[in-house]
């Protein structure tokens, strides 16, 4: 599963790739709102003749609202490849509705020159995004993201908690991070990896339990990375720590010469990675080096790990 990451030393999120697909479910959305189903059976046959006649693409719907017809500006937007452009849309989305929320995020990415005045736009985009959802956004605990109307508030929410991280306000971003991990427990922006980073920053150990039993199946090389560092923070160096260790190298060798300084961060992250690749390795090295630093003996530790016969990192 490949994730998208920002460019090396700033957790300031980036434009998604994801957007294209909202539109289109928001399209399929409008057309289903405009039928009236009695059956499941009438859903599906309405699908397929749709798609038949289609050859699989969802026709384009008019906005209902003008949270929609705003939205409908900031889909062009982040389809523009003219910054000038994508700024100009972003604000005449906000003359049609001040609830947009993604005309919020895209000022904070493409015109704030501060983390603080970034911080600001995200604020106003997670009030805007709120504030389109009104009562739903209640109904919709527990589900958020499954409904495309709800992912401008969950993309300037997490452009809030990074800010907040970036600018020294860890709790603050660990709050934000746990209320999205509530509203989308499937976590489809992988919220999981920014938060145990800072909760292993924070040192809270409370919310690092509650975490790891949140997602015990996680096998990825932050969650590998994270919970040996974890043990190793709690026990020190011994059988639990080493097999929790030995388990993150062999599955992911490429972390280790980055943590340990052999090798240095490329001055571009790359856009995306596949597990066990160099690329998951530097997305995770990014943020998740401070911990190990500010844990003692932690490098000693992955040193004698990596050193141990019959172990070796790759040189490339």
């Amino acid at each position: 599963m490949a994730k998208k990451k920002s460019s090396k030393g700033s957790k300031l999120p980036k434009s998604g790739g994801e957007r294209p697909g909202d539109k289109m479910m928001a399209d399929f959305q409008r057309l289903l709102s405009q039928q009236n189903f009695s059956s499941a059976e009438e859903v599906n046959k309405f699908m397929q003749e749709l798609m038949a006649s289609s050859g699989g693409f969802i026709p384009e719907m008019s906005p209902r609202s003008s949270v929609e017809q705003a939205q409908d500006v900031m889909y062009k937007a982040w389809e523009s490849p003219s910054r000038t452009q994508r700024l100009k849309l972003a604000r005449q989305a906000l003359t049609i509705s001040p609830d947009c929320a993604d005309a919020y995020v895209l000022l904070a990415q493409e015109s704030a020159k501060t983390p603080a005045e970034a911080r600001a736009f995200y604020e106003q985009g997670v009030s805007a995004g709120k504030r389109a959802l009104q009562d739903e956004f209640e109904e919709l605990k527990g589900h958020f993201w499954g409904f495309h109307e709800t992912r401008p508030y969950m993309r300037a929410r997490l452009g809030l908690a990074q800010c907040l991280w970036e600018l020294g306000e860890l709790e603050a971003a660990a709050d934000h991070m746990a209320a999205m991990l509530e509203l989308n427990p499937g976590d489809n922006q992988g919220v999981r990896y920014l938060y145990i980073t800072l909760l292993l920053e924070l040192e809270d150990s409370q919310r690092l339990e509650q975490l790891f039993q949140q997602y015990p199946d996680d096998w990825s090389a932050c969650w590998k990375y994270s919970a040996a560092l974890y043990a190793f923070r709690r026990q020190g160096q011994g059988s639990q720590a080493d097999e929790l260790l030995a388990d993150a190298i062999a599955y992911n060798p490429h972390v280790p010469p980055f943590l340990l300084g052999k090798k240095k961060l490329p001055k571009q992250m790359p856009g995306y990675y596949s597990p066990g690749d160099q690329n998951e390795a530097l997305d995770y090295v990014l943020d998740g080096i401070r911990p190990w630093t500010k844990t003692a003996g932690a490098l000693t530790w992955l040193r004698e790990m990596v050193e141990k016969p019959n172990r070796s990192t790759p040189s490339s």
